[in-house]
């Protein structure tokens, strides 16, 4: 007769967990790293192009224009090494990386827990997971999210997909069916959305839609106007007022990215956004947080959390740094049956990559005033002032579309760093970016009258020490812009 109070009997492993827990594979695995190491361990600062390497490079340069119908912005082809803020190229170069293929790679290049996830990773049945099938990886990583971003909001669900494009295309939609199809849009002038039909409509770049017939309704708000202050506020609530009055229970949603990227790393404070948020409360209207670029940046892993306005996001998107991305939302906005999925979610690798990318900032001492990315923004800080301090003369006032100067040239927040030489001209700002990649800086723009040099590092693998030789070089750059 058996015992009602037997020991359960353990379950035979599965073969994926037989693999994993594999001595031999642990042993290849360690091999492979330490060979990584030394691969990377020549990576030292940055270096020039080698001579017996330039023809070759030259045809790498040559085979992506031809292939994509146009040079790119820069010489850039990586070799597949990097360490860290470093990364090498085909010609030989090493280069400091402060953009980070726009903010993709927090952790840099070639980090190597991160290598080391990946190649486990690669030994996945599934290279690429979707929303119809998926391994448990796909709900790890959306749980770690959720866990996160529900600490100081109502947000409990989340989507997953593989770009920031296209979780913002589901963020709408999960607001046009909660407003039972409302045709307009609230989003604030020199937003960015993405590049999807919809959304190039959305943001508020001519230069992005040209060429895209107009079907998307959207009324713009000013963003805040720090030169303005407390008007800024008073204006912009008037704006958005007017917007409610003059279409009433047309509005899907309220857009606002809490820190505008492309826009030119324009901050602003809670009190900005508290009342318009009310506002939209009161009349129905779903707030969508974009923060595709701003998340894992500011000093609290959501953007949200650090200005105190968790309560009234009812939509987060998310990307970049995450590696696969997300849309988040409340209960309240939980879709019907299919509405969001998508044959391709992410890669196993992503999945694997992300949730540790995750992790790591998470339990690393990275947020908060005093954290890693605070420490990371005042090094930055003081090293372009200190250049100002030296060179006034590189740095004059910015004139602004409305022909208003300003002398704030040094700006962003957290790991989103800009600062703005030569009044923020185009033309300059624009040499300025390719002179840094010659001197070994890859930098990238943003704004737009003024434009500004815009920075996102490597903040994982960072330390604020390694912006003495970046500064030094940007320095030099500026010196031979100033000179031509």
């Amino acid at each position: 007769m058996t015992s009602m109070h037997a020991t359960p009997v353990a379950p035979a492993p599965l073969a994926a967990e037989s693999l994993l827990s594999n001595a031999r594979l642990d042993e290849a695995v360690a091999a492979a790293m330490k060979e990584w190491r030394q691969a990377q361990s020549s990576l030292v600062g940055a270096r020039p192009a080698r001579a017996d390497r330039r023809e070759a490079f030259a045809c790498w340069l040559d085979r992506n224009a031809k292939i994509r119908g146009r040079a790119g912005f820069y010489p850039y082809v990586g070799s597949g090494v990097g360490r860290g803020p470093l990364v090498e190229l085909l010609d030989g170069s090493v280069k400091w990386d402060m953009i980070c293929g726009i903010g993709v790679h927090l952790f840099g290049h070639g980090d190597p827990e991160l290598v080391e996830v990946a190649m486990r990773a690669s030994l996945s049945d599934l290279l690429m997971q979707g929303n119809l099938q998926f391994n448990g990886d796909s709900i790890e990583f959306a749980e770690v999210l959720a866990a996160e971003g529900s600490r100081a909001s109502r947000l409990r669900h989340c989507f997953v997909s593989n770009s920031g494009c296209m979780v913002n295309e589901a963020a709408l939609k999960l607001c046009q069916q909660k407003t039972g199809g409302a045709p307009r849009i609230l989003a604030f002038a020199n937003c960015f959305m993405g590049r999807s039909t919809t959304m190039s409509q959305i943001g508020d770049a001519p230069g992005y839609r040209q060429g895209v017939p107009l079907n998307a309704l959207v009324d713009y708000l000013p963003f805040y106007d720090p030169e303005m202050g407390a008007r800024s506020i008073e204006m912009t609530r008037w704006h958005l007022e007017q917007a409610i009055l003059r279409y009433p229970k047309q509005h899907s949603c309220l857009i606002v990215e809490l820190v505008q990227g492309e826009g030119g790393f324009n901050v602003a404070p809670r009190e900005f956004f508290l009342p318009l948020f009310e506002l939209a409360r009161k009349h129905g209207i779903p707030v969508w947080d974009d923060e595709v670029q701003t998340f894992g940046r500011t000093t609290s892993m959501y953007a949200y959390e650090a200005l105190g306005l968790g309560e009234f996001i009812d939509v987060v998107s998310l990307g970049k740094m995450s590696q696969a991305c997300a849309c988040l939302y409340t209960p309240e906005m939980n879709p019907g049956p299919g509405l969001l999925s998508g044959t391709f979610s992410a890669s196993t690798a992503a999945f694997r990559v992300g949730r540790r990318v995750l992790e790591r900032l998470r339990d690393g001492g990275f947020y908060g005033p005093n954290g890693r990315i605070a420490a990371l923004h005042a090094a930055f800080r003081t090293g372009v002032e200190a250049i100002i301090a030296r060179h006034p003369a590189w740095f004059p006032p910015m004139r602004d579309s409305l022909g208003r100067t300003s002398t704030r040239v040094v700006g962003g927040t957290g790991g989103m760093m800009r600062f703005t030489p030569f009044g923020g001209a185009k033309e300059k700002v624009m040499r300025l970016m390719h002179v840094l990649f010659e001197e070994g800086v890859v930098g990238f723009y943003c704004g737009h009258d003024p434009y500004h040099v815009r920075f996102l590092p490597p903040v994982g693998v960072m330390s604020p020490e390694q912006f003495g030789p970046v500064l030094e070089i940007v320095e030099r750059s500026l010196g031979r812009v100033a000179a031509e």
